[in-house]
């Protein structure tokens, strides 16, 4: 599937798309995820809140759960056998919104068929549960609510055996929470660390532990949110679908004004910043009064410091459909 998907990239986008789709809920369903989960990743994937008529469930595009269904838009719905399915889509349909429906159907009539009970461990971490019901899914898992835990957030496919987990779909995709109650989880591949917290208050370590995810790459594959600091209450309370001027700014940058700026930033003099760059003085120098008159701040100062590095925290974290379409802001517009 993942071969044949990157085959069509080139050929068809949008048919790339639609199998992605498809390839999206195949996988949650051989994972076993339950139906708020099978929401979730309809509602990630379209943009729009999801519904489900079985258990009166509705989640938002950020997976959240809303308030029991009213009279809501079921726009497209798919209707089986005691069971139906929706988006809330107003006014015309996306690309792929039928087809999202579709296999969101089917995925909830496998679900029917082999009645298997939601994950304790889904209920742990969904911020939209009562405290009540995460206290009975941790006695489930045989976890004391008091206990000192963190949420691990890795790929679908590298599990750490002997210890609570489950998959979980985010609104960047599928992830593997894992419950860590030692510290010694270390899976082998990128791996983002949620904070310690009390276990009933899961649901705020799997969402700094996702945001850590999020801060992984080919240089630092393990993000621990604790060495975010108060940092990692800017990037809780960051809207990627509002990104602010400071990141789409960022965004705009090419590549080499990106590497400049990065050395002028960390350097302790432009002088020290063209020796590691490897360009002249005066050059890095010309580049600095151009980067500062675009950032609308200078990025040697203190206070401009802590702008580009927030700015480039966030821009981390945004989708690449929010502050790369955005038109980077110029100093005085």
């Amino acid at each position: 599937m993942q071969e044949l998907v990157g085959r069509l990239t080139a050929l068809d986008p949008e048919a790339s798309e639609t199998l992605k789709v498809v390839a999206y809920f195949d996988a949650l369903v051989a994972s076993g995820v339950g139906l708020d989960g099978l929401l979730r990743a309809a509602a990630v994937l379209s943009g729009v809140a999801a519904g489900a008529e079985r258990r009166g469930t509705r989640v938002d595009s950020t997976g959240r759960r809303l308030d029991a269904i009213g009279d809501v838009e079921r726009h497209p719905e798919r209707v089986g056998t005691g069971t139906a399915v929706w988006l809330e889509r107003t006014g015309s349909l996306h690309a792929n919104d039928e087809m999202v429906v579709e296999r969101l159907a089917l995925a909830v009539e496998l679900l029917e068929t082999h009645r298997g009970p939601v994950s304790s461990l889904d209920v742990v971490v969904d911020a939209g549960r009562s405290a009540d019901e995460r206290r009975e899914a941790l006695t489930r898992l045989g976890i004391d609510v008091a206990a000192r835990i963190r949420l691990v957030a890795t790929g679908v496919g590298d599990a750490a055996p002997g210890t609570p987990t489950t998959v979980v779909p985010t609104r960047n995709g599928m992830l593997r929470a894992t419950v860590d109650s030692s510290g010694r989880v270390s899976p082998a591949d990128r791996t983002g660390l949620g904070v310690w917290v009390r276990a009933d208050h899961a649901p705020d370590s799997w969402q700094s532990a996702v945001i850590a995810y999020r801060l992984t790459d080919a240089t630092d594959r393990i993000v621990d949110a604790t060495d975010l600091g108060a940092m990692l209450i800017l990037a809780h309370s960051y809207d990627p679908e509002a990104p602010h001027d400071d990141v789409t700014t960022l965004a705009g940058l090419d590549a080499l004004q990106s590497t400049v700026l990065r050395a002028l930033v960390e350097a302790d003099s432009i002088r020290s910043a063209a020796a590691r760059l490897g360009m002249h003085h005066s050059s890095v120098q010309a580049r600095h009064d151009a980067l500062t008159r675009d950032l609308g701040y200078d990025p040697r100062t203190p206070i401009g410091r802590m702008r580009y590095v927030a700015a480039a925290l966030l821009l981390r974290l945004s989708d690449d459909s929010t502050a790369r379409d955005r038109p980077p802001r110029r100093h005085g517009q």
